[in-house]
Formats: structure tokens, sequence, C-alpha cells
């Protein structure tokens, strides 16, 4: 596994694999982990010595294969055969967008607004995007991602500012690198709460099969991979604002449950922005978990479709990060249309079904 330390590799004689013929034996054995299969070809009157140098044998063999079989187990975690999703890339929308840090193994970085970058992993099934908006004074870190690369390195690269974190929800693919920020705003509600501790089910999930596309970053663990504990710094609500600096540019909270309970936007209203988390992004939006209240969706919806005349772009949490303001008064359209038995509907598996209209589409469950 990546970043697991290399075991001393242990030699094991292949059954059926000994060979006799006159004076000159033939032994074939395996090394594992690798299974690497030597041959060697020995004289019968040397075999009592070559026992006594076994020992001495194992010892340089670990010496030149661990390494080999460290770099190994940093592979994987990439599927043999790349999963559909992961075919699909690079998302051609890309080459729009002016791309920093071109070097970076694990995150893509874009500038979509003066300073403002979009932070996407495309080698996780979500494609999650979080977002780092900087100011005169100090940077907001909205959203921290998987917590599979190293976030808080990234973003140093990117400013040299104070950063704040703030969440857009607090489901594990949002929060993975929360522990490595001492200042954390979030929303004052007991499914924030009950997402600050450690939790590993979510996020050993989000690394099975089919998850992952190419390499895991160098240090990585799946073995210890798990959401960190976090805590809140400052607790916010919806209409808090964050001045990030001179009252040059500031940034406001709209309080946007549905997705989840704590699901917010952030709306940067000098520069025509709004950021909408996992609000509206392009794909099909997850409304299906338990947490999910549909009418508090769809009245959360409403409520940023009324700014849409004001806005320039609209940022979403997933896949690609650009879209049109126009994009909101039609999302509030198809979500209705949906419940309303209009559209499309075709089943998902486990109890779930894609329901899809005008180009929307939402994963709900099928007794919606």
């Amino acid at each position: 596994m990546p970043g697991e330390k290399a075991a001393c590799p242990i030699l094991y004689v292949a059954g059926g694999n000994i060979k006799t013929g006159g004076r000159r034996v033939l032994i074939s054995f395996s090394v594992a982990p690798l299974m690497t299969k030597f041959t060697v070809l020995a004289d019968s009157r040397l075999l009592r010595l070559a026992a006594k140098s076994f020992v001495s044998t194992i010892a340089l063999l670990a010496i030149f294969l661990a390494p080999n079989a460290k770099a190994q187990s940093q592979e994987t975690l990439a599927t043999p055969v790349p999963p559909d999703w992961c075919k699909e890339l690079p998302r051609p929308e890309y080459k729009t967008l002016e791309r920093v840090l071109p070097n970076e193994p694990w995150f893509e970085v874009y500038k979509v607004a003066p300073d403002t970058f979009a932070i996407y992993e495309p080698h996780q099934s979500e494609e999650t995007i979080a977002y780092l908006i900087s100011g005169p004074k100090q940077s907001v870190l909205f959203d921290t991602g998987m917590g599979i690369g190293n976030l808080k390195a990234l973003v140093n690269k990117l400013t040299a500012k104070p950063i704040v974190v703030l969440n857009s929800h607090t489901h594990n693919d949002h929060i993975g690198d929360n522990w490595q920020f001492p200042y954390v705003f979030g929303m004052e509600t007991a499914f924030t709460k009950a997402n600050m501790k450690a939790a590993r089910e979510d996020a050993q999930a989000e690394i099975g099969p089919g998850q992952i596309c190419g390499a895991t970053p160098k240090g990585f663990d799946p073995k210890t991979y798990e959401t960190r504990a976090w805590h809140v710094s400052i607790p916010v609500h919806d209409g808090f604002k964050i001045n990030l600096g001179f009252g040059k540019r500031t940034l406001e909270i709209i309080a946007t449950p549905g997705h989840t309970p704590d699901a917010i936007c952030l709306l940067d209203r000098e520069n025509g922005l709004l950021f909408t988390g996992d609000t509206y992004y392009p794909g099909p939006i997850w409304l299906y978990r338990p947490e999910t209240d549909l009418d508090a969706y769809v009245a959360s919806v409403k409520k940023i479709a009324a700014l849409a005349p004001d806005l320039k772009m609209v940022l979403g949490a997933h896949n690609f990060p650009v879209a049109q303001p126009s994009v909101l008064p039609k999302l509030v359209e198809a979500i209705e249309a949906v419940r309303a038995g209009k559209g499309e509907t075709k089943p998902a598996g486990d109890g779930k079904v894609l329901r899809t209209y005008d180009g929307f589409s939402f994963l709900m469950k099928a007794d919606h």
C-alpha cells in the first residue's frame, strides 16, 4: 500500500520446483511480497555451504528488494483498468482556464478570477473542488477537500496571508484537511458538531475499488486514512461577513440548507462571485442521504437564484468550477419539475434513482 513501510522479504521454496539430476540441483523459489521467481543452479556438494550462507542471502535480498516493494505498494490503489469516470479525464472544459502550479502531483490549481483559485482533485471520483479566495489582509479557504493530498503545503505556495477555513458543508469530502488549519469557521448546527469527530468508514469508502484514478500522493497510507478530528474556532451564521482587508473584499455567508443542514454558499458581491458548494455543481446533485431535506433545498435554490442578476460567475464544488449565473433559475425549474414527476427517471441502485430534467440531474431516494 502507498506509504506503507516495506517489510523484509520472506523467502519461500516453491513446492515441486526442486529438480535433481546427477550432481546439479535446480532450486526455484519466490520472494514475498513481490512473488518474484528466482532459479539457482547449484552443485550438490555446495548445498551445505549454501545453506550456511542462506541467512546472508535473505539480508541482501531485503536490502535490494525492500525499496522495490515500497515503490510497488505506492501504486496499489490505482485501478488496473481505469473506471469509466477516469476515462473521461481530463475534462475538456479545463482547457479554457488558466492553470498554475502545473507540477503538483495530486491537485490541479486554476485561477478562475483575480486572487481566486480553484483547487481540483481529479484523481478521486468525487472530483472535489476547494477555493482559495484572497484579499489584501487575509484569505479564506472554502473547503479542504478529501484529505488525501497535503492541502496546507499547496496553499502556502499560493499565498503568504493568514488563512481562515470555511466549509460549504461538512461531508467528509469537503473537510478532509480541516485539521491542518488553526482557524476554522463553522455553522452552529448539530450536524456540524457531529462531523468534527474523527471518522473512518466514509473516508475508506472514498479510496475503495474504482475510486482512485492514477497513483495516490507520496507518503499517503490507505490503511490509516480517515477524516481527522478538527474544531470550530468561531461559530458563524447566515449573513455573517468576512472582511479580507480594508473593506476591499468581503465574503458573505448565505445559509442554504437542504443538501445538508449546515450547507452554505459564499457571496462575493463586489466581484459578482457565488461559491455554491454542493447546492449546485455540474453533474448529478446528491439529494438522497438521510440528512437531506428536499423542501429546504428547494427554498435554498430559490434564494440563490434571486441573486443571479447581480452575479458574473457561479462556482460549484465538484467536477468543473465555472458556470454562468443563468444556471440558477434553471436549477429551480429543474428541481421543481422532477419533484412534480416530470423528466426521466432511471434506477441507480440501493434504493436510489437518477432524475433528470433539462440537462440537470439529481440522485434521489426512489420513494421521493
